[in-house]
């Protein structure tokens, strides 16, 4: 349901931010910042007072600080083996939002065709989410593990950028319905193919974070698997760029598709050993915290 709702924001923030900015950009600053205090005093006021039992748990796990306690996180190695493994899959999802608009940019231009192409991308991502989130994670839920879950969600998402491969052999049409289906269809059908593997992976991912936290400090755990995550796809986007330009550079347009693509298969099979190996199996519920007294 998370994914659902992200993935609705998603599509509704830039039809938002469209409008907005159609009036004025600093209206679109001003109800952003109204936007992110309202949910700050939300989330002030639905956070749960800390309860006398919560103190004493905390006595009873040796009073442990932030610090102990990241230590102990930190000695966690299947956790660690885990975020490293999924980083592939926030760099590859990330690029609906930066190697797939560049693609329809370069092909369809920055007119009106070129921006349709771009909206459409973006519909199909956010709306196949919205619509099949739920089913999609009922029907694997009944047929795979977790690990096998999500070995099969990250090959979803290294294959997603095949159609775009492929399309580097088609000659470019030097306009009309041709050049604008090359530039919509093959980003288009990669959008769907990563919204698809991410509605498979994202819920068992989440899970696979609780388990292998032995359901301790759980919080902890997602901020330093988001941390690892956000590293990740900082480094992804980077190379992602100098791919995209030694492409251009060279012209070998499939170069960053291919890179991608070895990309998400190699998570998929680091997945794959992790969970044939039982690394993805529960973790016992001292077993974080043990290491770091």
């Amino acid at each position: 349901m998370f994914n659902v709702f992200y993935q609705a924001g998603i599509l509704l923030g830039p039809l938002a931010g469209m409008v907005l900015t159609g009036v004025d950009f600093r209206v679109t600053c001003l109800v952003s910042a109204a936007i992110f205090a309202l949910l700050s005093v939300v989330q002030i006021r639905a956070l749960p007072a800390r309860r006398p039992e919560d103190a004493k748990r905390q006595d009873g796990d040796g009073g442990q600080g932030v610090f102990a306690q990241w230590r102990g996180i930190l000695a966690n190695r299947p956790f660690l083996l885990f975020s490293v493994a999924m980083i592939g899959s926030y760099v590859l999802s990330f690029q609906v939002y930066l190697a797939l608009p560049l693609e329809v940019r370069r092909l369809g231009g920055e007119g009106e065709s070129g921006t349709a192409a771009v909206a459409m991308l973006f519909a199909v991502s956010g709306l196949t989410t919205i619509l099949g989130q739920t089913r999609v994670t009922a029907w694997c839920k009944a047929r795979y593990e977790p690990g096998q879950a999500l070995v099969r969600g990250l090959a979803a998402m290294g294959l997603a950028f095949v159609p775009l491969l492929l399309a580097t052999a088609v000659p470019v049409p030097e306009s009309g319905i041709g050049l604008w289906l090359l530039a919509a269809v093959p980003p288009t059908l990669a959008a769907l193919l990563l919204a698809i593997g991410t509605m498979i992976a994202y819920p068992f991912e989440m899970d696979t974070i609780v388990r292998l936290s032995g359901d301790r400090l759980v919080a902890t755990h997602y901020g330093l698997y988001n941390t690892i995550c956000g590293m990740g796809i900082t480094v992804g986007n980077l190379g992602t760029g100098a791919a995209l330009d030694a492409a251009r550079a060279a012209g070998m347009p499939a170069l960053p598709w291919i890179a991608l693509t070895v990309l998400g298969l190699a998570c998929a099979a680091a997945l794959y050993g992790l969970h044939r190996t039982g690394r993805l199996a529960a973790q016992p519920a001292s077993e974080p915290l043990a290491a770091s007294v």
